[in-house]
């Protein structure tokens, strides 16, 4: 048990509560628990007569990169309007939800991706603020910038999505043992985002 105050929580200390099997970060004067859950993201893989719509990416970590549109859901929205929302703002796009293709978890980072496939309601999108570019790929392997993707999951979204071969999806794809080596970061966990040696730069397409 710790009872050090942590940094910006003067009356805070990390403990385990006597009916939680776990470490929490719990108020050393009423007893009451900050419960840190993972993050869901939802994205879109986004598509438009056998095309793929991508965002460059023009906000850190990986700027200049690109990524399937995708972000963090906000209270009071379901994942399907998040995704929504998220393809609009990063794609200028509106879109029609056809139903989940992936769920990534991903414990190292507290990262649950849920990822969909949706169809453009019209041909139309532009850059949002937080991209460079918008633009619509092939859908075969060889059109796809896969050195510039941005994210590992970026990856496996597009290689699911591929592997369907214009089948529907039976059964969300997961993220494999050897997709959960693939990182960003050398951090083995760390919940906060990006992780630490991300933001100073040191980053790769897939690791």
């Amino acid at each position: 048990m710790s009872t050090t105050p942590q940094s910006g929580f003067n009356n805070f200390v990390i403990r385990t509560p006597c009916d939680d099997n776990r470490e929490r970060l719990t108020c050393a004067d009423c007893g009451w628990i900050h419960y840190e859950n993972p993050r869901i993201i939802v994205s879109a893989v986004v598509l438009h007569a056998g095309q793929i719509l991508l965002c460059r990416r023009a906000i850190r970590p990986r700027y200049g990169f690109w990524t399937i549109p995708g972000g963090f859901m906000e209270l009071g929205e379901t994942p399907e309007q998040g995704a929504q929302r998220e393809v609009f703002e990063e794609a200028g796009a509106k879109v029609e939800i056809q139903g989940l293709l992936a769920v990534y978890a991903v414990p190292r980072i507290g990262q649950v991706h849920l990822t969909y496939l949706a169809e453009l309601r019209e041909p139309e999108y532009s850059a949002g603020t937080e991209s460079l570019d918008v633009r619509l790929f092939g859908c075969r392997h060889s059109d796809l910038p896969w050195d510039e993707l941005a994210f590992p999951v970026n990856h496996w979204a597009l290689r699911d999505y591929l592997s369907l071969q214009g089948q529907p999806v039976t059964q969300p794809f997961v993220a494999t043992a050897d997709d959960l080596q693939q990182r960003m970061s050398r951090i083995e966990y760390h919940p906060d985002f990006p992780p630490p040696d991300v933001s100073q730069g040191a980053s790769s397409s897939t690791t």
